[in-house]
Order: C-alpha cells, then structure tokens, then sequence
C-alpha cells in the first residue's frame, strides 16, 4: 500500500514501508529505547530485536480517510521511565516524518513489547 499526497505540483506516492524504515530509524534514535519489536511475536520470536533493515517487522502505517496512523513496537531499557520514553517517541517519529517526507502524522501509537537491561 501506499500513502497518497496531493501538492500543488502534483501527486506524490510514498511506500508504507518507507515511512516505517524512516519512522523506526527515528524512534531507535531516542534516549531509552533498546530496539524495535515484532509485531508478530508469536511468528517472529518474544525477544528479538530488529536490526535496521527489519524496522519495518516492527512498524505499521496506516491511512485512513487522508489520515495517517502509526503503530510502533519497541522494547525499553531498564530504568528509564516509560511513559516519557514513549511520548519522546512519538514526538520524534511525528517531526522526522514531517521534515524528510512532508508527511502530516495523525497518531503514534507506542506498544512496549519488553524492557531490557543493558550492560
């Protein structure tokens, strides 16, 4: 599937798994988050943690009625506290998406699939 923009030039097309390599790269990014997770844990393995060019196992876009929706499973350090990591996220993911791609992002809704400790 795609996410559909008009501009004043033109249409423009972008892949949802673009906006999920760009999104996850974002939330890795930030302050006490250990990785991305599977959305499919049952398929894919409980602890496993994506690599970069997995990102996209750990992400789902979805467009609704020109609305954009995110869901993110990541997997936390010990120790930071959670709620302010995920609202990091969610800022985060909202302003790279807007600066790279011009994507206006309607929710980010983060799932905390684990929390790992970290040496």
């Amino acid at each position: 599937m795609t996410i559909e923009m008009k501009t004043k030039y033109g249409n423009i097309d972008i892949s949802n798994e673009v906006v999920a390599t760009i999104a996850g790269g974002a939330a890795v990014d930030c302050y006490g988050i250990v990785g991305m997770a599977s959305k499919n844990q049952i398929k894919d393995g409980l602890t496993e943690i994506l690599r970069k060019e997995n990102f996209t196992r750990g992400v789902v876009v979805r467009q609704e009625n020109d609305v954009v929706h995110i869901d993110m499973y990541i997997i936390v350090s010990y120790g930071t506290k959670i709620s302010e990591v995920a609202t990091n996220v969610q800022n985060t993911v909202k302003y790279t998406l807007d600066k790279t791609v011009g994507l206006s992002v309607d929710s980010v809704n983060i799932y905390v699939q684990g929390v790992k400790v970290i040496n």
